[in-house]
């Protein structure tokens, strides 16, 4: 099996299996965000307790690869003080505009699946929506304080 296929494999089972899908009800900033080119909208809901991300969930419909990367992102998070957070939005943002990352800066390894879709412009977007959203809540999360 070839690193693509992998890669693919990976993607497709966060798509079709996403992690933290739903909705927090109470105590949680809510970013709502669509991608008008595709169709894609995503909803992401994160508890932020003394800085952290205690908690995030989305709902949405789009691709297999904006499910996949919200899938991911939610994962990702949990834990981490909002700075980590808004630190983790850039390097992914970086890595989808072709950049070198270093892989092991993201906490959860799937997150290496989505690289290939630099090579894709037209799928970026697809895979930065969920970042934004999550970028655009830790920070009125800060502004909060």
């Amino acid at each position: 099996m070839s690193l693509d296929d992998l890669y693919r494999r990976v993607i497709m089972d966060h798509s079709q299996k996403p992690r933290n899908r739903g909705r927090i009800e109470e105590g949680a900033v809510s970013v709502d965000l669509n991608n008008p080119t595709c169709g894609d909208r995503i909803s992401i809901q994160m508890v932020v307790d003394e800085g952290k991300i205690r908690e995030a969930k989305f709902l949405g419909e789009g691709c297999s690869i904006s499910m996949a990367s919200a899938s991911m992102m939610t994962e990702a998070v949990k834990g981490l003080t909002l700075d980590e957070a808004l630190h983790l939005v850039d390097l992914f943002s970086r890595m989808m505009q072709g950049e070198e990352v270093d892989p092991e800066a993201f906490p959860l390894e799937d997150i290496e699946a989505l690289q290939g879709v630099a090579k894709f412009p037209a799928r970026i977007k697809c895979a930065t929506l969920a970042w934004k959203a999550l970028e655009k809540g830790a920070k009125e999360s800060a502004e909060k304080g």
